[in-house]
């Protein structure tokens, strides 16, 4: 065991530096879209993980938060973009929008899911589960279909954009 010193702290009582803690962990930077009766939707999350080989499961999740939460919760069709280090203008449009795709020109898969060009991946999935995660959801996809090119991935970590190598 550790012995306590001020590198400990609880991170009920202190969610910025527990924000910052998990900031020294690495993540993957996706757009995660799907189609709803008002249009396409797509946000940014950096909360993607893969489940399972057999079946080919993903998770991730979005803030409760989101004015875009209940559009995912509700999808049963959605693709998660792992975007390519060239992709950060992406990564900012859909943190920053209502979520629409304004510029950025998107394909369509057959279920009408939204597809971003130029990613490093894309994984379609189909919605088999939702649970209960604090502050978010933690949303379950088993992948139908996988686009895997060779670009490098745009990564985040201690609150800065880098390309993995």
């Amino acid at each position: 065991m550790l012995a306590p010193g001020p590198d400990h702290f609880d991170p009920s009582g202190d969610p910025l530096r527990f924000r910052q803690a998990l900031g020294r962990y690495a993540t993957g930077v996706v757009v995660v879209t799907t189609s709803t009766a008002s249009g396409p939707v797509g946000l940014t999350v950096n909360s993607f993980a893969s489940v399972s080989l057999s079946p080919p499961l993903v998770l991730w999740s979005p803030a409760k938060s989101s004015g875009r939460h209940n559009a995912f919760r509700d999808a049963r069709q959605f693709a998660v973009h792992v975007l390519a280090g060239g992709q950060k203008k992406v990564c900012d449009h859909f943190v920053r929008s209502s979520g629409g795709f304004g510029d950025f020109c998107a394909a369509f898969n057959e279920a009408g899911i939204p597809l971003i060009p130029g990613c490093a991946a894309i994984f379609e999935c189909t919605q088999v589960a939702v649970h209960d995660g604090g502050d978010h959801s933690i949303i379950i996809g088993e992948v139908n279909r996988v686009h895997s090119g060779e670009a490098s991935a745009l990564v985040f970590r201690g609150g800065e954009f880098e390309v993995s190598r």
